[in-house]
């Protein structure tokens, strides 16, 4: 990333932020890399929970952050929180819908005495409709979504996991160009304005793509739905010789062909395998052949050898090598910490250079 002296984007930019565990901190953390002060409001005596969760889930999402120690149930220490929503320009909450009125925290009362203020809601379910109060976690907003019913095997069970929390990712994401969006207009009509961010109908909207292949493909029932997405011929992660897997997306017909050039995948080098309709047909067994061909190399061998024929491949690289992966390393995708490298924000912004945040904070390291 270019290193610039340009001002950051959301320099200036107070947010209070009343979150816990990933999607909220994840939120207020990119709005940090983007220059704002997040003053993050946690509860006595032990505060987010994420501080408790091991595996650094806290200081993962919460890096240049000040922590402030306040009980939100003790009046005098409420009436310091609206002190410092006077100044500030968004509020970020996690709370189950109610809690924050409650509290007489909630939008309705924040907007009408603060009118600029953008007061974001993160929720599993949004703050209205029969299943608003339920709890929930990632997996349970997938399987809401329709998200986990064309996961996994064709004629299997619904994947049980993804690797990554995809709905309280997809969320966030959702919320923060919302909550720039947001900003974007309050300059145009002076107002904030309230957002009510649900992470299940962010998982619902990821769907529309998986809709339109199903309606194009005539797919009714879900195992028609798995096989028109999931059934793909040379496309998978393969094992090589060494152990390590190697990823290969020969989707298109001329991908397929450079392929069949790198590797010998007799007998479905033949022209009445040319077309990737063909090739659906009887995928497991050219993804077998595929298997089979990679075996005997080296998993860095396989790569260069498919690279050379311009395939779409890339190595699956383990969560300890990517900040000394040579690719992102000179795109200076990583800030340096004193325990690990953390990644950047993946867009190169001017403003955004030189941005080095510091550590997670201490619990109610702000003061009061």
């Amino acid at each position: 990333m270019t290193a610039t002296t340009a001002r950051p984007p959301l320099k200036d930019i107070t947010v209070v932020d009343f979150s816990e565990l990933l999607p909220g901190p994840f939120l207020t953390q990119n709005l940090a890399e983007m220059g704002a002060r997040i003053i993050k409001i946690e509860r006595p005596p032990h505060g987010d929970n994420a501080r408790h969760l091991g595996q650094g889930a806290f200081e993962a999402v919460n890096r240049g952050k000040q922590s402030l120690l306040v009980d939100l149930k003790d009046e005098a220490q409420r009436d310091h929180v609206r002190k410092l929503l006077a100044s500030a320009d968004i509020v970020v909450e996690s709370y189950r819908p109610g809690v924050m009125a409650r509290l007489g925290l909630d939008a309705a009362a924040l907007c009408q005495a603060f009118p600029r203020l953008i007061y974001v809601s993160l929720s599993g379910y949004g703050q209205t409709g029969p299943w608003a109060n339920l709890p929930g976690h990632d997996i349970n907003y997938l399987a809401a979504a329709g998200v986990l019913a064309v996961s996994g095997q064709p004629n299997g069970a619904p994947a049980q996991s993804f690797g990554l929390p995809v709905a309280d990712l997809c969320g966030t994401m959702y919320a923060l160009s919302a909550t720039l969006a947001a900003l974007f207009q309050r300059e145009a009509t002076g107002r904030g304005q309230y957002l009510d961010v649900a992470l299940a109908d962010c998982a619902l909207h990821w769907m529309n793509p998986r809709l339109g292949a199903y309606r194009s493909a005539g797919a009714r029932t879900v195992q028609a739905q798995r096989e028109a997405t999931l059934v793909k011929a040379a496309y998978g992660a393969f094992l090589c010789k060494d152990g390590r897997y190697v990823s290969i997306a020969a989707l298109e017909d001329h991908f397929w062909k450079r392929l069949c050039t790198a590797l010998p995948l007799a007998p479905f080098d033949g022209p009445e395998y040319a077309t990737h309709k063909a090739r659906k047909a009887v995928a497991d067994a050219i993804n077998l052949r595929i298997e089979q061909a990679m075996q005997p190399l080296e998993s860095r061998e396989a790569f260069e050898l498919l690279c050379r024929h311009d395939v779409p491949a890339a190595p699956v690289v383990h969560p300890a090598e990517l900040s000394s992966q040579a690719h992102f390393a000179s795109r200076g995708k990583f800030a340096a910490a004193d325990d690990m490298p953390w990644v950047r924000f993946p867009v190169a912004m001017e403003g955004m250079g030189d941005t080095h945040l510091a550590g997670a904070p201490a619990l109610g390291s702000a003061g009061g």
